[in-house]
Formats: structure tokens, sequence, C-alpha cells
């Protein structure tokens, strides 16, 4: 799979997106909602209405990339906020995109005095 670079920004845009919008709609919400470049090379993720979808915008320096998920089971957990964006990490972005809740991650195992 060919993935961002390392150090890549990630912002998750809150509130919901029309998922009919491709390429060019969801450049526009980046440009007019976020305040930002859609050809930065950073990734922007919007979520559908009934959070089980979401699409990843990303330009890879060649062009743009869109990205699309559906879960069968369960939502994406999204940030309370009506507008604006969040900033994920790599590691957050990928639990995110498991279903999982990546703002509370949890350890399998408790940590161990030396």
């Amino acid at each position: 799979m060919i993935g961002p670079a390392a150090g890549t920004r990630i912002w998750v845009a809150c509130g919901v997106t029309d998922m009919r919008r491709g390429f060019d709609g969801l450049a526009a919400l980046v440009q007019t909602q976020l305040q930002a470049n859609p050809f930065s090379g950073q990734i922007f993720v919007f979520r559908g209405r009934r959070g089980d979808r979401v699409k990843l915008l990303w330009w890879d320096g060649d062009g743009l990339c869109l990205l699309a998920k559906r879960l069968e089971a369960g939502k994406f957990v999204w940030p309370q906020a009506s507008d604006g964006a969040v900033s994920l990490t790599a590691a957050q972005l990928s639990m995110l995109l498991e279903g999982i809740d990546w703002r509370r991650p949890v350890r399998t195992a408790p940590n161990r005095a030396a």
C-alpha cells in the first residue's frame, strides 16, 4: 500500500459531511471550512451522517487520493465539536479506521514497577 510520509499531519473534520462529495467537493470543504490547502500533503478525514462511513482526502505529490471505508458493524468515533478540525497521529488514525475509540486507548497489560 502507498502510505503518507513520516510526519504527515492528519486532520479530522468535525461534524458530518455529505458522503456524495468527491475530490472537488471535499477539496472545497478543506479550503472553505478548514481554512487549509488540500494540496499541502496533509490528510483530511470526513465522516458521514450515520457514522459508519469515512472518506480521506490526501495529496500524494502527483494527484489527489480519495479513500473510503464503510464499517459493517459499529460507528467511527468522532470529535464532539460541530465545526473545525482535530489533529491526529498516524496511530490514532489507524485506530479510528479500525473502529476503535482513539481518544482513550487502553493498554492490554498493566504497567509493572521496575
